[in-house]
């Protein structure tokens, strides 16, 4: 999450009944947190599960039930409330709530405000797995979808009731995800995106390996900025402990042969191929069966080392090579070896950075290099010059590339 990204939406959250009701506590800081403003409402159902009082404090604002509510001064609550909303979001969204939706209905404050809205609406649906597998639920879901509503989820899991199936409503922090990546602009919208992030790691034997101090946090960012910019997304990974971003396909790999043969194998169905991974340039070549023992007896191990394949270097090869994007980490003279790596990898578009001094951290501070010349983003956090990066990226995309 980048800081504040919802600063200055407004949102009402809506509440149906459901023991789902629990999850909005959280979703509700996240998007505090991220600077939304959010204004609940509840039905009566849904205030048998979490109080108004819980609501009213984690929102800030006051909590809205009765469609006669007097503190509204027109009082006409199911207009007022949503005229200053940038979307309406029901969560959770039960199977009554949706089949109210489908069929128009308005019989208490939030189904009218859904009626009377002028903003999107999305939904969250939450229920027993066959509740939401009933031919009248999928009906309904199915008309939501072509009145232009979006559905969120559902997700697959255990259920309150005891069974596991669809119709679990998604996490809070995947829920956020998902309504954070709704109000973003999708200037990559029909393009696909391949990209490597993270280190890899090159063993030794089974228990040592040489790797790098990359957090892989640079690369999952570009990831999601990328898929709220409405790309199809696949993240090849190295050996990271980071969550996968929302709505993106994650491979995982070790070694570096494994981070090419993965990327060599997709890159085919992809126009825009981004190398944000440190990988490792060489390897041993031969790798222990069992681990290397430290003895008294026994000389200091030597090895020898065999070069890695160069995987940006490999994609912008191909024939019809994708639009290249490459990362480079140094230590100094970024100037020089930023435009030096560039030509000789013949790739239209470099990032450089001085790799020890972001390691590891929430922000960074970036060199573009073309064959223009250089552009210099200022530092931010990695979030936040993830979706500037994208920005830049798409702003350069050949007009003629073919989505493939």
């Amino acid at each position: 999450m980048a800081t504040a990204e919802l600063a200055g939406k407004h949102l009402v959250l809506g509440l149906s009944g459901g023991i789902a009701c629990y999850k909005i506590a959280e979703l509700t800081r996240l998007l505090t947190k991220a600077g939304a403003t959010v204004q609940v409402v509840m039905t009566e159902a849904a205030t048998q599960f979490i109080t108004p009082v819980t609501m009213q404090a984690l929102s800030g604002r006051p909590v809205y039930s009765s469609q006669w509510d007097g503190r509204v001064p027109n009082n006409m609550a199911h207009i007022d409330l949503s005229r200053e909303a940038d979307a309406i979001v029901i969560a959770p969204a039960s199977t009554d709530f949706l089949a109210k939706l489908a069929h128009g209905m308005a019989d208490d404050l939030l189904s009218t405000l859904c009626v009377a809205r002028d903003c999107p609406l999305l939904v969250v649906p939450a229920m027993n797995r066959q509740m939401w597998q009933n031919p009248a639920t999928q009906r309904n879901v199915a008309q939501l979808r072509a009145d232009g509503i979006e559905v969120l989820g559902p997700d697959s899991g255990p259920q309150a009731c005891g069974e596991v199936g669809d119709g679990r409503m998604l996490e809070p922090a995947a829920t956020y995800e998902a309504i954070a990546s709704f109000f973003q602009p999708k200037i990559l919208a029909g393009r696909r995106v391949l990209l490597t992030a993270g280190p890899t790691f090159e063993p030794l034997d089974p228990v040592r390996g040489i790797t790098n101090r990359s957090s892989g946090k640079m690369g999952f960012a570009l990831a999601r900025a990328a898929q709220q910019a409405g790309a199809d997304v696949h993240l090849v990974a190295g050996t990271v402990a980071l969550e996968t971003p929302w709505g993106v396909f994650r491979e995982d790999v070790q070694t570096a042969q494994q981070m090419h043969d993965a990327v060599m194998r997709a890159v085919p169905d992809y126009d825009i191929f981004i190398g944000v991974a440190a990988v490792a340039d060489w390897r041993v070549d031969h790798v222990s069966e069992h681990k290397i023992k430290k003895t008294a007896e026994r000389a200091m191990p030597t090895f020898n080392f065999v070069e890695n394949p160069d995987i940006l270097a490999a994609v912008a090869k191909l024939p019809h090579p994708p639009f290249c994007v490459g990362f480079a980490a140094e230590s100094g003279d970024l100037e020089v070896h930023g435009e030096e790596k560039r030509v000789r990898k013949n790739v239209p578009l470099l990032i450089g950075n001085l790799g020890p001094l972001t390691f590891g951290l929430d922000d960074n501070e970036v060199v573009l290099f073309e064959a223009g010349g250089t552009t210099k983003l200022p530092r931010a956090d990695k979030q936040a010059l993830a979706s500037a990066l994208i920005a830049e990226i798409a702003k350069r995309l050949p007009d003629t590339s073919l989505i493939r």
